[in-house]
């Protein structure tokens, strides 16, 4: 039995298992680097160093290998298209319409 998907690339949205992340590996879809900021739950584009945690040192190329001990594997929904990034941010008004549908 083949091992479980644990995430999924952040170019083409191909699944990884936890054997497909490591420092020289790449994606068997894309041969992008798995290991690396863009596909790391803790990246944030327009935070310092673009990353959620404040103690990480600075990495330059966010879709590059690299030895962040921070890093750990996006989860992704399955909803998204290969290659489309999670929102930053909820949509504030699918937020306001989903709490005025709860006092319907």
């Amino acid at each position: 039995m083949g091992e479980e998907i644990r995430g999924h690339c952040w170019n083409c949205g191909q699944g990884l298992t936890k054997l497909d992340y490591g420092r020289e590996l790449r994606c068997p879809g894309c041969d992008k680097p798995t290991h690396c900021c863009r596909n790391c739950r803790h990246y944030a584009p327009g935070r310092p160093n673009e990353c959620r945690e404040p103690m990480v040192d600075r990495v330059v190329a966010k879709d590059r290998a690299n030895f962040c001990d921070w890093f750990q594997p996006l989860l992704r929904s399955p909803l998204l298209r290969p290659g489309e990034a999670p929102s930053a941010a909820p949509d504030p008004n699918a937020l306001k319409r989903a709490a005025d549908d709860l006092f319907k």
